[in-house]
């Protein structure tokens, strides 16, 4: 497994996203030990770097990475977040300085840890200054408990005013073959300021693997039953997308999904994606996507898929992003 740098901190050039081991999706948190054979996979396979948060589940995301790693936390970069949880009282989301030193004395504990590698504000709180959550977060820092800050889903304005209180190491968010909204601005600032680039669902939710035909393949209590490109008339339509990316995977010897990643590494030498699952047999297919390459001609065809239809979250979600 090749590595790359985000900003100063080395990561394996594809990481593991283990929400969906323990929420979300269809199928979560039914098999810890699976997942946890899949982190071991993971790890065995090269990657170092795993990403969790304490909404998912909520806690127990990171109590079963926790789990899974014992004995062999030296071998990862481990990355959390905070701030979608509220410990005040306040509610809603919340990156006061008193949240984030509730926040990650819950997320050592249950990481079974004394430091937090990557430490992500989750959303940006639009009711706490970031200078203030940066610079609480730099007195974290200072402590040993966090090494370096992140941001997740936050706009360029955000991001400009955060590196100004303490050097950002990644920017966390979703970019895709079919989500590509960080390309206009962010990208180019991210690369002004020497900042990393972690895409989360690069997989599309799992659309893009040409797995899902139908929506009675999923569970009600599946989040994706929300997401507008994955209702109405909008999954017919987005059914198009993938069958395009299936017809390049079959030209390029992969499958679905390693041609979705194999794009995304294309992208540059600051990007280090972390696709999802919670089965072994995925992750190896996964992490086999480093080995393939794209044509120039099937990287065009790709650059040039069909739009999809919908926004790529609901729209609660959508309002939490920072433009």
């Amino acid at each position: 497994m090749k590595h790359i740098t985000l900003r100063d901190l080395d990561v394996s050039r594809i990481g593991l996203g283990a929400m969906g081991m323990s929420f979300g999706y269809t199928g979560a948190s039914s098999d810890d030990d699976e997942s946890i054979r899949t982190i071991h996979r993971a790890l065995d396979l090269g990657v170092t770097f795993i990403d969790t948060a304490e909404v998912y589940g909520p806690f127990t995301n990171e109590e079963l990475v926790g789990r899974a790693l014992k004995g062999r936390r030296d071998e990862v970069v481990l990355a959390t977040k905070f701030g979608m949880i509220s410990h005040t009282g306040r509610g809603g989301l919340d990156s006061s300085p008193a949240n984030i030193r509730t926040a990650v004395e819950g997320s050592l504990r249950r990481l079974g840890t004394d430091y937090i590698d990557l430490y992500y504000q989750h959303r940006v709180d639009p009711d706490t200054p970031i200078e203030d959550t940066i610079g609480a977060l730099a007195g974290l820092v200072s402590e040993g408990k966090i090494r370096h800050l992140g941001l997740s889903e936050a706009g360029v304005n955000t991001i400009r005013r955060a590196h100004a209180v303490h050097p950002i190491t990644a920017l966390q968010s979703e970019y895709s073959l079919w989500t590509r909204d960080p390309e206009p601005a962010v990208l180019p600032l991210l690369r002004e300021l020497r900042i990393g680039f972690v895409p989360y669902s690069p997989l599309g939710h799992g659309f893009l693997t040409g797995h899902i035909r139908s929506l009675d393949q999923l569970d009600d209590s599946d989040w994706r039953k929300t997401n507008p490109r994955f209702t109405g008339g909008n999954f017919q339509r987005n059914l198009r997308i993938a069958d395009e990316v299936a017809a390049v995977a079959t030209e390029a010897g992969a499958t679905p999904a390693q041609v979705a990643i194999a794009w995304l590494l294309t992208k540059g030498d600051d990007i280090a994606p972390i696709p999802g699952t919670k089965r072994v047999s995925r992750v190896e297919e996964n992490i086999a996507a480093e080995s393939r390459t794209l044509t120039p001609e099937q990287i065009d065809r790709l650059d040039r898929l069909t739009p999809p239809a919908g926004d790529h979250h609901n729209e609660e979600q959508m309002r939490m992003i920072d433009r």
